[in-house]
């Protein structure tokens, strides 16, 4: 059954894919309790611990938890237009969920039961990779493979059938960044801060900040020509240098959102925004987040916005506030 995964992942471009127990994660804890007790979750975070820590509250029989590292990264020359790398191709939700069923589907044909998983779950992904071999966990905290970088979309499944290898990484190393080294361009290079020595908080985030419902002024400032998400401590990263491209054609960048006149977006009507963004990774936010973004870009640059109020009493009250 592991070969013929292994088999499938190949045949569609996929090379990091991993096995482990399925089991109660506790030595991961206290540093949810930490996060809790700091006020270091933000709002797309799971709120109970038990639920982070413990993957069989999904399936109770659960044996083994399969994560692949789908590479999402098409070229070396995308348009810097606010908008992050990850979301310029096809949403990867469906794109990945649509891969994962099809093992899913696999594993179900050779008498076992199996549930997918793309980023929305309470399962710890990113441990979860590290544990499984797929690369290990940056300063910049993210996963970081060998041939893709640190560009990639994680998935899991979760299967009672018994397919899992021992853990290849133990959680006591994470933290002493050994890949790393004595690099710290993330800590440098990142607008907010967010990452640093001594801490890494997620709601000051560029990325997080660009999702927000709700900005302050600071975080208007924050913001700094961003749409959506950020691509900052990735650019840097020694790591993603010469990296392999991938060969998922869902995520080829699509021609409208490497458009580089930022008023496309600040404009979007919502015909354009159903046929253009609602079909990528971004446009579950909703339009009027979108067009927010790009109106304070504009008005970083010194272009007149005024042209935009209209119906939105939400994207007015931003002009308005802008504009004192």
């Amino acid at each position: 059954m592991k070969e013929q995964i292994k088999r499938y992942c190949n045949s569609i471009g996929i090379e990091n894919i991993g096995f482990i127990e399925c089991r109660r994660f506790d030595e991961l804890y206290d540093f949810y309790d930490y996060r809790k007790n700091n006020k270091l979750e933000n709002e797309f975070e799971e709120s109970d611990i038990e639920k982070r820590i413990n993957p069989k509250w999904y399936m109770s029989e659960g044996k083994t938890i399969i994560s692949i590292a789908f590479p999402y990264l098409w070229v070396d020359n995308y348009i810097e237009n606010g908008f992050s790398k990850y979301t310029k191709g096809l949403d990867y939700h469906r794109v990945v969920k649509k891969y994962l069923d099809e093992i899913c589907r696999l594993i179900s044909e050779n008498g076992g039961k199996a549930i997918s998983f793309v980023d929305s779950n309470t399962l710890p992904e990113r441990y979860i990779a590290y544990l499984a071999g797929i690369g290990f966990v940056g300063k910049n905290n993210m996963i970081i493979t060998k041939d893709y970088g640190s560009y990639v979309f994680l998935g899991e499944i979760i299967t009672d059938l018994t397919l899992f290898d021992k853990d290849k990484r133990v959680f006591n190393e994470i933290e002493k960044f050994k890949e790393c080294g004595q690099c710290d361009i993330c800590y440098k290079e990142c607008p907010t801060k967010s990452i640093n020595e001594i801490k890494k908080n997620p709601n000051i985030c560029s990325s997080y900040i660009t999702q927000k419902k709700d900005l302050s002024d600071i975080e208007i400032k924050l913001l700094k020509g961003k749409i959506f998400g950020c691509d900052i401590c990735q650019n840097k990263c020694p790591y993603n240098e010469d990296v392999k491209f991938s060969n998922i054609g869902e995520f080829k960048p699509l021609d409208f959102m490497e458009e580089s006149n930022c008023e496309i977006y600040a404009g979007i009507n919502n015909k354009a925004f159903k046929e253009n963004i609602l079909i990528t990774s971004c446009g579950w936010r909703g339009k009027n987040i979108i067009k927010r973004n790009a109106i304070i870009r504009l008005h970083n640059e010194g272009r007149d916005i005024k042209k935009y109020k209209g119906d939105s009493p939400y994207l007015n009250d931003y002009i308005e506030r802008l504009n004192k």
